[in-house]
């Protein structure tokens, strides 16, 4: 029998198996012969289960965003392949997406070979490995990741990837990025094994006995005590923490540029959402104390804050922000812990010591009161306007929709981040779920991520139009269709680029811009968004314009991807008028 076949490439992928990844999503080039032949010589041997599946993804922007959601539906790290200094640079925002986003991916990249004679396998034989061979391939990378490395010997290469994802999935998660030069990657070596026990990530924090109970007798003190939280979700069991302790004190919840389900939206504590509001929020006015959880923008201090004397407390993985060049808050205590961990403790602390009974039920009847008072403004609102069809009536058709089904929503839509989140209303953890970075496009790839890690659930992306062309529609469906990962699409299509409008509007209210409906956002003349993906992928695509045919066009969508059949729904919503910021 011939010695088996056994590199650094093998290594490599036998490592990102041991560690849980069952999938890499990958982009491949001239620097990964050694993993195309490690794959096939496993395949040819019979041992193919015993690595991950590799998912080949036309752009490398799909191919991040599907491994971020991919590995926050699992709750496991993933993994990405990508083709030296432009496959690592083609990522672009979706890297900027994982860190803020806190998505345990490892990213590998090789690099041009370092040899050019010949003198090891891999060596420079093509004019590409000039060209690409850059002075500071990790540095495109640096701002973004956890840890960055090169892979200098294949001996050492489980090490490196064990260490890699236990950096990438211990609190604060986020991605991590490995290189390797060809001939490394080439280098034969015995088979050999590593525990991957002996990697587990950082276990979580907990408050001390002080903090928590400094937190807990200012909340039971409170007249006005306030929550704020934006991502206490990632952690679908930190949700019913939460709910005990608002529960407990009946203390109002608020979710705050928020992309998780964070608190059920049907619970009479449950006060609203805020992105960028305008106005001042009035229980932030009010709130004497303010329990800030999770929460990378609790408010946005120009706009909306808390009263000077408010006494602040911060509890956070993370809780100086110190990838954040500009953050504050003026918190008497800043913790860093793992919330669910410390609103378990904060809410035993108030049970041990007592509260006030009478103050609580008083707040309780009136907080419930307000919340049943919003729902009923908000659902008001849901009815199309002089027969056009509005997000609100969009948002609310998804919901009828949706309301038997096991649906995973990502969201993406943008200027209708507040309507979506109020009018959809989710009430499940783990079924609301946004990319928590800046760079749009993150849902295309997404879909089939969260597709992959939860094939059960219906997945379904409500986006912006300026958003679903970001996401390389044409290379996302290719890829549903291929790895049979159906998805509904819904566009808020209003035809053009709302964010910059808006946000020019914010800071020139009466300026020649808005005199003139001057903005360069328009998308006329109108694409064909739906047809992308009908031509890509052969979904099913529809543009609707009547209010009245947007229920049986979803519902037909729906079944379609039933089917086995991605679908795609543009929905006409007015286009911004002339000084209208909205």
């Amino acid at each position: 029998m011939s010695e088996r076949y056994y590199t650094t490439s093998t290594a490599f992928l036998e490592a990102l198996a041991e560690a849980g990844i069952t999938h890499v999503f990958a982009n491949l080039g001239s620097d990964h012969p050694g993993i195309i032949e490690a794959m096939a010589q496993a395949r040819a041997d019979g041992r193919e289960g015993k690595l991950p599946k590799l998912v080949v993804c036309p752009h490398e922007m799909v191919a991040l965003s599907a491994a971020h959601a991919y590995a926050l539906v699992s709750g496991q790290p993933s993994a990405v392949i990508v083709h030296v200094d432009g496959g690592t640079q083609n990522m672009g925002g979706a890297i900027s997406n994982a860190a803020a986003g806190r998505a345990p991916v490892l990213v590998f990249a090789g690099t041009s070979p370092f040899t050019l004679r010949g003198e090891l396998p891999g060596t420079r034989n093509e004019f590409i490995h000039w060209i690409q061979d850059v002075r500071d391939q990790r540095g495109i990378m640096r701002g973004y990741v956890k840890y960055d490395n090169e892979i200098r010997t294949g001996k050492n290469v489980k090490q490196l990837v064990h260490r890699a994802l236990q950096i990438a999935n211990s609190e604060p998660k986020g991605p991590v990025y490995l290189t390797g030069p060809r001939e490394v990657m080439e280098e034969p070596l015995q088979p050999h094994a590593v525990d991957p026990a002996a990697y587990r990530p950082v276990e979580p924090a907990a408050l001390t006995a002080e903090v928590a109970g400094e937190i807990a007798a200012a909340l039971a003190a409170a007249r006005n005590p306030l929550i704020i939280t934006g991502h206490l979700g990632r952690d679908p069991e930190a949700v019913p923490a939460l709910v005990e302790l608002a529960q407990l004190l009946a203390i109002p919840v608020i979710e705050s540029a928020s992309f998780r389900m964070n608190f059920p939206a049907d619970h009479p504590m449950h006060r609203g959402w805020q992105f960028t509001t305008a106005t001042q929020n009035p229980l932030l006015a009010a709130a004497d104390v303010l329990l800030v959880l999770d929460s990378d923008v609790p408010y946005i201090e120009s706009n909306s804050s808390p009263a000077d004397d408010a006494a602040i407390y911060v509890v956070d993985i993370d809780p100086v922000k110190a990838g954040i060049s500009l953050w504050h808050v003026p918190a008497r205590r800043s913790a860093g812990a793992n919330s669910r961990v410390a609103v378990r403790q904060i809410a035993e602390s108030v049970r041990d010591h007592g509260f006030d009974s009478g103050l609580v039920e008083e707040r309780r009847a009136r907080v419930t009161a307000e919340h049943d008072a919003q729902r009923a403004a908000w659902e008001a609102d849901e009815h199309p306007e002089n027969g056009l069809i509005t997000p609100a009536y969009l948002t609310a058709c998804v919901r009828d929709l949706l309301a038997d089904q096991d649906a995973l929503i990502l969201t993406e839509s943008v200027t209708n981040f507040q309507t979506v989140a109020e009018h959809l209303r989710v009430n499940k953890p783990g079924s609301y779920l946004g990319s928590g970075g800046a760079s749009l496009g993150w849902h295309g790839g997404g879909s089939v991520g969260a597709k992959l890690a939860s094939p059960e659930r219906v997945v379904v992306s409500l986006v912006g139009d300026g958003t679903y062309l970001f996401s390389v529609p044409a290379s996302v469906h290719w890829l549903a269709r291929r790895y049979g990962t159906p998805s509904l699409t819904v566009i808020y299509d209003n035809r053009g680029w709302r964010a910059p409008k808006q946000s020019t509007l914010g800071v020139h209210p009466k300026g020649a811009a808005w005199a003139a409906d001057d903005f360069h956002v328009s998308f006329e003349p109108e694409a064909d968004l739906p047809g992308i993906a009908a031509a890509a992928g052969g979904a099913y695509a529809a543009t609707v314009d009547d209010p009245a045919e947007l229920p049986g066009v979803l519902k037909e969508a729906l079944a379609a991807v039933h089917a086995g059949r991605s679908a795609v729904v543009a929905a006409h919503i007015p286009v911004a008028q002339p000084g209208t910021p909205a």
